[in-house]
């Protein structure tokens, strides 16, 4: 079977030439095929100085696809979950507008104001549940009536 054949680092390549893939998952998906904790070490960090793989292209990337759709504590929550350092976390992060990101969703799930305090609260744990921070969500909510008259 050739699929036995194949080294780390080609099973390695062929996943990253699909997606970024950050070092903890590579390590995940790779440990099945290495002979040694110390092999897979070896071949990763190859790898991570050769730039095929690499922690922090792949925070960039990964809250540049998803930074529209969710709020940055679930995009930091997300990247932790992934094996990603707090540092690399903050530097992808830095340029997510929040503000507006939970703004558009907003207006596509409600685009209007809420009517009473149980459809306030509904908002509210919509935004929530993508990763807003709270006080993004009262601004969001709070100024539903202003959105629809800014330039």
């Amino acid at each position: 079977m050739a699929e036995q054949g194949k080294s780390l680092k080609a099973r390695a390549a062929e996943l990253l030439s699909r997606r970024e893939y950050t070092r903890r998952e590579l390590v995940r998906r790779l440990a099945p095929f290495a002979d040694s904790p110390e092999q897979l070490e070896a071949a990763l960090d190859e790898l991570a100085a050769a730039d095929w793989q690499s922690d922090g292209r792949f925070a960039q990337q990964f809250a540049a696809s998803k930074g529209a759709k969710f709020g940055s504590h679930r995009l930091a929550q997300e990247m932790r979950q992934r094996g990603v350092d707090d540092d690399t976390i903050r530097e992808a992060l830095s340029g997510q507008d929040d503000l507006a990101s939970a703004r558009a969703q907003w207006r596509k799930k409600f685009g209007r104001p809420p009517a009473d305090a149980a459809e306030k609260a509904k908002q509210y744990r919509f935004l929530a549940q993508r990763g807003f921070p709270a006080d993004v969500i009262r601004q969001v909510i709070a100024g539903a009536d202003d959105d629809f008259h800014e330039d």
